[in-house]
């Protein structure tokens, strides 16, 4: 490239060259050249949290009067740019840097500072009117900046983006469990048949697993409204206002409409990310749950003709390049593959917050990464399989009835009047003449006229013990 695309910034080891449109600078620069490392970057949900920060604070130091009105409103207004995402292409620093994320503090401060350098008349790289570290970073440290912009990112992605999306797969599979009440099928345990139970009771088991994760995650979500700014580097405050972190905090609050408050312990929240480890493991969970119910569904669904055809998932697009008609559960399976790199992050997050010693945890760009992608995949998946899949699902009934007949299982209903060991006798009748429970009790005798109400799947899976159970073979028995 000709040497006039560059100007020329300088730190402590000397000139860099910088791109003359870039509004990032020198350490920007530095941190690319050390960090050519993965060519992952931060999503924008992170880069608004840091926007926001960045605006906070210089709006505490306006009210505070460590900033003068021209130059804090000038950063204000630079740092809301950020916030809208206008300049998330100077976003360039690798997430794997400095355990501290200082490289991308500081990319956020020369933004910010570069820009309000221009909205004062002056050029980028100056650093006459506003300075990177002096001005933008005024009251902070990248040390309380980075695990702030964790926590404010997170609960901004699960508030408004996750839990939404929650909601809509476990209504919808509220709205299946109530359309399939009346489904009777053959439960199943080990694999093997079981008491009858109808699919409507099957999905409200779903949906209530979901409802669980939710309320888990809102509960995990108390730990992350706290925030360490103002703790300055090593959690003590040193250079900054007494009453700046608590201004910061009540105007990210306003901004979001997210209750924050100020970390009741700023060393614990340096030290360690045992908030995220927390939501992460909440996460985990949820894809837990979400893994099973896809599972089940692709169980449930298999066939056409040949697997247990019990539900019918809606089709999507060809499922074979090879094999002309065939259809697989194509929206289920992408989500079994974003349930297991949930589960993929979580050990990374656990692995990451036991990095660094003493005062500062040093995993903590990984940790926000990693975290923010899962709640992107557990929030894309669970909205993805309500509207394209759970939504559309159709029952089989007459073929969920056949096998709910068929089962021995049956049998249970009369065991406290024939007792156990006769109804094993009858249930391996059942299975090695592949008769009905039915036309073996007929056959040994026991009174037609009672056989409908006791041995019906449907009435058994309202479970109960059976009334008027006075019944006898011919034998006696």
């Amino acid at each position: 490239m000709r040497e006039e695309s560059y100007r020329v910034e300088r730190d402590v080891f000397g000139e860099v060259l910088v791109p003359v449109e870039a509004y990032y600078g020198v350490n920007t620069v530095r941190a690319l050249e050390s960090f050519p490392i993965s060519g992952l970057r931060f999503p924008r949900v992170f880069i608004r949290a840091l926007g926001l920060i960045k605006y906070s604070a210089a709006k505490a130091n306006l009210k505070l009067g460590l900033l003068d009105r021209d130059r804090a409103e000038a950063i204000m207004k630079a740092a809301y740019e950020v916030v809208e995402g206008r300049y998330d292409d100077q976003f360039v620093v690798d997430v794997f840097q400095t355990g501290s994320g200082t490289s991308t503090n500081m990319n956020v401060n020369e933004v910010i500072a570069n820009r309000a350098e221009e909205i004062l008349g002056g050029k980028r790289g100056e650093k006459k009117l506003v300075h990177p570290n002096d001005h933008v970073n005024m009251c902070q440290s990248t040390n309380d900046v980075f695990p702030t912009a964790i926590h404010v990112s997170v609960a901004e992605s699960i508030i408004k983006m996750l839990i939404p999306s929650l909601k809509i797969l476990e209504n919808s599979l509220w709205t299946k469990a109530k359309e399939f009440e009346e489904v009777v099928k053959c439960g199943r345990t080990h694999l093997r048949d079981a008491l009858p139970i109808t699919l409507g009771q099957e999905f409200s088991g779903y949906a209530s697993a979901i409802r669980h994760g939710i309320q888990r995650l809102e509960k995990s979500l108390e730990e992350v409204f706290e925030l360490p700014i103002g703790g300055t580097a090593v959690g003590t405050g040193l250079n900054a206002h007494p009453e700046f972190g608590k201004i910061v905090v009540e105007e990210l609050s306003s901004i979001t409409g997210i209750r924050f408050k100020l970390a009741e312990n700023r060393f614990e929240q340096l030290q360690l990310r045992d908030a995220c480890v927390s939501i992460s493991g909440s996460l985990r969970t949820i894809s837990g749950s979400i893994l099973k119910i896809i599972r089940d569904l692709r169980l449930l669904s298999s066939g056409p003709n040949t697997g247990l055809g019990e539900i019918e998932v809606p089709a999507t697009q060809p499922g074979s390049s090879i094999m002309p008609g065939k259809v697989n559960p194509v929206i289920l399976e992408s989500s079994m593959l974003a349930c297991i790199k949930i589960f993929g992050n979580d050990l990374t997050i656990a692995l990451s917050n036991q990095l660094g010693e003493l005062e500062l945890n040093m995993g903590m760009p990984l940790i926000a990464y990693e975290l923010l992608q899962s709640i992107q995949l557990l929030s894309n998946t669970s909205k993805n399989l309500a509207v394209k899949c759970i939504d559309g699902l159709r029952a089989d009934v007459e073929r969920c009835r056949y096998y709910a007949d068929v089962s021995p299982a049956l049998i249970t209903a009369l065991t406290p009047i024939i007792g156990y060991d006769a109804g094993a006798l009858i249930a391996k009748k059942v299975v090695d003449e592949k008769k009905t429970v039915k036309q073996v009790l007929i056959e040994e005798g026991y009174p037609v006229d009672e056989l409908k109400d006791i041995i019906d799947p449907l009435k058994l899976t309202k479970g109960g013990l059976v009334s008027k159970m006075s019944m006898k073979s011919k034998n006696g028995s």
